[in-house]
């Protein structure tokens, strides 16, 4: 199925990317070396934004800008605001207009956007994938789409298993070890695919007894973790993203809880601070900025050079896995407000 935003953000340390204070860097070196490509002299490139409204999407955006800025490259933003059938139609309104050079795409679902981006490959616009799967396999980092200037993600398999693995070391010694579980957009990807590989990971030492939605909101999940926690007032842990983790910390507050933990993902400047205090028991993290300014980078480098850049996974050189705790959030740096 397809679904909505899955957002969450995350952290990355100095040595693991680019500071994006680089991103002023250009690319006249790289079109010089170019000798069989001819490059634009006006550079105007798409980018597919899934929903402006969302503070993951924020910096992610923000870096890409910076880049091309910085090299002079018009950019055009789409906001699809959570509907994938508009974002395909907006992809086919930039393959019309032929007035862009490159795309930046940023799936709702993947699956669905695959034939549009194929139609762009074909009208020689190249298209850098970022964030999110372009295709079916959400077990993966590959390209799906055979064309593709770079792919620029990390996949929601890994996060489902690891928020398994840090609510299994959450239980403790519960038993059986409650867990309440909040979804984003519920039935859509990624969220479809992070519960699959999240519930496996469990196995039978812990029981989902809750399900809610939170959709990336801390309002919504304030108000559906406190329906969970009249419900089910001894659950033993909640699981969501750092904005679902907001609502939730607030939730258990408002009825002196201290005994459930949170485990979460995104690593929002609100992961660090709670994973730090205590309140959070960890975090998994993300990299929007990463994302938007590598993104930019590769689609900047295919228009002037006509080289691709491959598979770029954002966190794959993370510290600690990527797995924030109270012992290793030091290493973060978070890459988003939450």
């Amino acid at each position: 199925m397809v679904r909505s935003r899955w957002r969450r953000g995350v952290v990355a340390t100095t040595g693991a990317m680019l500071a994006l204070a680089s991103v002023g860097v250009g690319f006249s070196a790289t079109a010089q070396a170019a000798t069989k490509h001819k490059a634009p002299k006006h550079i105007r490139v798409a980018y597919l934004s899934y929903a402006l409204a969302n503070s993951y999407d924020a910096p992610m955006l923000a870096a890409a800008k910076a880049v091309a800025a910085a090299d002079g490259v018009a950019v055009t933003v789409f906001d699809a605001n959570n509907s994938y059938t508009t974002q395909v139609a907006q992809l086919q309104d930039v393959i019309n207009s032929g007035q862009y050079q490159g795309v930046i795409t940023q799936p709702i679902y993947g699956a669905a956007l695959v034939p549009a981006v194929k139609k762009a490959l074909a009208k020689h616009i190249k298209v850098v994938n970022i964030d999110q799967i372009l295709g079916s396999n959400y077990a993966s980092d590959g390209i799906e789409v055979k064309g593709l200037s770079a792919n620029v993600v990390f996949f929601p398999s890994k996060i489902g298993s690891q928020l398994a693995q840090l609510t299994l070391q959450a239980c403790g010694s519960a038993s059986p070890c409650k867990v309440g579980l909040v979804h984003n957009f519920e039935g859509y990807e990624p969220d479809s695919e992070i519960t699959k590989t999240f519930t496996a990971g469990l196995g039978t030492k812990a029981t989902i007894v809750d399900q809610v939605d939170g959709q990336y909101n801390q309002a919504t999940a304030l108000t559906q973790v406190q329906d969970m926690l009249v419900a089910n007032p001894d659950v033993n842990v909640i699981v969501g993203s750092d904005q679902d983790c907001e609502g939730a910390q607030a939730a258990l507050a408002a009825a002196k809880n201290t005994t459930t933990k949170l485990v979460c993902y995104g690593a929002s400047a609100a992961g660090l601070a709670g994973v730090k205090s205590g309140a959070w028991f960890a975090d998994v993290a993300q990299a929007p900025a990463s994302e938007g300014q590598l993104g930019m980078i590769a689609l900047i480098k295919a228009i002037r050079t006509g080289k691709n850049s491959g598979v770029i996974n954002p966190v794959a050189k993370l510290p600690d896995n990527g797995v924030l705790t109270k012992a290793t959030v030091g290493k973060f740096t978070a890459q988003w407000p939450g």
